[in-house]
């Protein structure tokens, strides 16, 4: 593999040509030469009008649903939505059929993601089969490439059993994620707790589901002295506790979804399924407050929460159509509506710090692990990679696109 790329703004604050526009020559997977013009020939050449480069992306929470449901999505075409997202890196969540619980669970997604351009780490389950009841054998999931644990889309309701979970990571120096949603102050709620569920006439989920769970962690993470990252905060209460957890010390990181940066519940005016997503989505206040906390800090990265389901799990009544939007390949241009270039690359790139993926940087010599993109022009979100359709942007115009990417070796360009 030969790749030279033209004229691109360098986005990585560990690089020496941090903020430059420069030529990159990759061969065999490495940076050959970086410079201000390379008049090396390449196979192949990447240019295009306000070209960036930064280290690949990572995704914090993804489902792939393999094994057991595959008619939602594989391993397989998961990474190839990925790939077209612009991630190199996906964190893959443990709901599947069986959970993600043990070793073997943990060592097929490895061998089904094996010479893949975009690398794959499981999320090894907290709990036994996700069932919230007992702790699953962390240890050995971690000697086997589990890169962090959680119970996904069934956050941890039991305060002992977290607590016994904070307590065993240290042992490692593991990471819990979780999502913050308190199941009984969430369950029969349809939508956001405000003046739109009331006019929509639709129970309400009230944010306190949110801070009760999150409240809940903090203090056990000041207890325990672990390491926590909450993903999926949706609300302006959640990212200013966890804002104080911070300058307190604590070891706690947090990821928001685009979509709860980009939609609040106003958009669920006309009943579309297709908004059905959980935490939900929220007031304008709390959206505005979501971008604030990406931009000054207190929110490190965005997760997509890439969550697909089957026509038939979506096209029914609001009341009985399951969560979660297919997102993964659209993340970037669905976020750049609400987030600066510069700002949404370091979000992308933030998990690698959190989770110990950051193995390299874009330097001569360097290993080439880089996420190509452009916050220019636009596109549409037509054509989907993903096997499931369950995203309310497709078809839209949107800013900005995905070029490609390179890591492992290999490249992937979108057309």
């Amino acid at each position: 593999m030969q790749v030279l790329i033209r004229q691109a703004k360098i986005l990585d604050k560990n690089s020496p040509f941090n903020n430059k526009v420069v030529d990159i020559l990759i061969e065999n997977g490495t940076i050959k030469d970086i410079a201000a013009s390379i008049k090396a020939k390449a196979k192949q050449t990447i240019e295009t009008e306000g070209l960036c480069v930064s280290l690949g992306w990572v995704d914090v929470l993804a489902d792939y649903a393999e094994p057991g449901y595959e008619h939602k999505e594989t391993i397989d075409n998961g990474l190839k939505t990925a790939a077209k997202g612009g991630f190199t890196h996906v964190l893959t969540a443990p709901n599947t059929n069986p959970a993600v619980s043990t070793k073997s669970g943990v060592e097929f997604a490895l061998q089904k993601a094996k010479g893949n351009v975009v690398s794959l780490h499981p999320l090894g389950s907290i709990s036994q089969d996700i069932e919230g009841k007992n702790l699953a054998e962390m240890l050995d999931m971690y000697s086997n490439g589990a890169i962090a644990f959680t119970d996904g889309w069934k956050p941890v309701q039991n305060p002992q059993l977290m607590l016994k979970a904070l307590e065993y990571v240290k042992a490692f120096n593991g990471t819990l994620i979780q999502i913050p949603a308190d199941s009984t102050l969430s369950s029969g709620g349809l939508m956001h707790e405000g003046i739109e569920s009331v006019r929509l006439g639709m129970p309400g989920i009230p944010t306190l589901s949110e801070t009760i769970l999150l409240h809940r962690d903090i203090e056990l993470l000041r207890y325990t002295g672990s390491k926590l990252h909450v993903t999926g905060v949706s609300s302006a209460e959640g990212v200013d506790m966890i804002r104080k957890a911070k300058k307190e010390g604590l070891n706690i990181t947090c990821s928001v979804t685009p979509y709860h940066l980009t939609l609040t519940d106003k958009d669920l005016a006309g009943y579309s399924s297709m908004y059905k997503v959980m935490p939900p989505l929220r007031s304008e206040a709390d959206r505005k407050a979501l971008i604030k906390g990406v931009n000054d800090g207190a929110i490190d990265a965005i997760a997509s929460h890439h969550r697909p389901q089957e026509w038939d799990a979506k096209a029914k009544e609001f009341e009985y159509a399951s969560n979660g939007m297919n997102i993964q390949e659209a993340a970037f241009t669905i976020a750049l509506q609400a987030i600066g270039a510069e700002r949404l690359a370091a979000c992308f790139t933030a998990a690698r710090d959190v989770f110990g993926i950051n193995d390299t940087n874009i330097s001569k010599g360097a290993k080439a692990d880089l996420t190509i993109f452009t916050a220019r022009g636009s596109s549409s979100l037509n054509n989907m990679q993903s096997f499931s359709a369950n995203n309310p942007y497709i078809g839209k115009e949107l800013p900005g696109k995905v070029i490609g990417i390179i890591n492992n070796g290999k490249i992937h360009l979108n057309k």
